[in-house]
């Protein structure tokens, strides 16, 4: 700490969700100390990321493409416990292991272009001073809500998949479900036995993938969303690239009639919502799995966004600021890669610092 009670350090992780642990998992395997060289800034309450605050009925058993963070593989878990248990644990676990010293809770309200060269990191627990910074803040904290005319009118009541209390909460309730990804279709799996009625819409229709889903279709959903980050548009998540799975279960609600997209209404009435052609549907509750959007405000004053609405990116890092990288977004908002851009993060932050590993090194 210097005479004016900022601590300097060399990096800055912000976010301690797969990809803020993977970035400080490759830091402590390649000499970086922790509290001395590097710190983790989490404002969650917990281990565990957003994980933590996901809706009780989603089990482990569901969840789509979980990941091993690096060096600790999670075994043994019951799929039948919920998946912010399991995971929050993993992780709990994973910061002990590896001694990542994780600081939390700690909200950090904004980066500043500090002197000679550094970062300002401001937080509700003091200022770092930086020389890179790695920020893993994922989208949790941003659900994006649609606007449609009539919204402010709807007597019933209206949550995103971030307030989702589980599917009891609907029981007897005309329930609407806005959006095609795979949070959607869960939820109206889930939904539909407790819901006197459901009703399913999207703006486009889904996409439904037949057959495995191979390292080589990978690659082409993780290109497409590369190549929109390196053009400094806002990202798409890899999932809306890669269509929805067509298992057994997706194909039993499909016959069941439970997943019939209709197209979207043209707007919100007090008890319901209606199309341009007359429709009109009854709703106690509108639920919008419509995505979130990456939370990213607190480095509003480095004004990195470019023209086209994003952050260009080349790999990770920032294109306009090779000190800043941003892990967990775009391609690599997916939990492997998430892993693999961490690797790649501290990879091209020691070549930045020119930094000597003292400690063992990651392949």
């Amino acid at each position: 700490m210097n005479d004016t009670g900022i601590r300097d350090v060399d990096v800055v992780v912000i976010g301690a969700g797969q990809a803020g642990l993977s970035s400080a998992y490759h830091l402590r395997h390649t000499g970086f100390e922790p509290d001395r060289d590097f710190v983790v800034l989490d404002h969650s309450p917990a281990p565990g990321g957003a994980w933590q605050f996901r809706w009780p009925s989603l089990t482990y058993g569901k969840v789509h493409g979980m990941h091993a963070l690096p060096g600790m593989e999670l075994t043994d878990a019951d799929p039948a416990r919920p998946s912010s248990e399991v995971i929050g644990a993993y992780f709990d676990t994973y910061e002990d292991t590896f001694d990542l010293r994780v600081r939390r809770p700690v909200d950090v309200r904004a980066v500043h272009e500090g002197t000679n060269g550094r970062l300002l990191v401001e937080t509700s627990a003091g200022t770092w001073s930086t020389r890179a910074l790695i920020n893993a803040t994922g989208t949790w904290d941003r659900p994006f809500w649609p606007r449609y005319p009539g919204q402010e009118t709807f007597r019933g009541r209206q949550l995103h998949t971030a307030q989702s209390p589980g599917p009891e909460e609907f029981a007897g309730q005309r329930v609407i479900v806005v959006g095609g990804g795979a949070s959607g279709t869960q939820h109206l799996m889930e939904i539909a036995p407790y819901a006197a009625t459901t009703t399913w819409v999207t703006r486009r229709p889904p996409v439904f993938r037949e057959g495995p889903f191979n390292e080589e279709l990978g690659r082409a959903a993780v290109a497409l969303v590369e190549e929109r980050v390196r053009q400094g548009l806002p990202p798409r998540s890899v999932v809306s690239v890669t269509g929805l799975p067509l298992n057994e279960a997706i194909r039993q609600a499909i016959a069941d009639g439970v997943l019939d997209r209709q197209p979207m209404f043209d707007r919100i009435v007090p008890d319901g919502v209606e199309w341009e052609n007359g429709r009109h549907v009854d709703a106690d509750v509108i639920l919008w799995a419509t995505g979130f959007r990456a939370a990213i405000d607190h480095l509003a004053p480095l004004r990195l966004r470019g023209p086209g609405g994003g952050i260009r990116v080349e790999g990770t890092r920032v294109a306009s600021d090779a000190r800043i990288h941003l892990v967990g977004y775009g391609p690599s908002a997916s939990t492997v890669g998430a892993n693999r851009a961490g690797r790649a993060a501290v990879r091209d932050i020691r070549r930045l610092l020119a930094f000597e590993p003292v400690g063992e090194s990651v392949a």
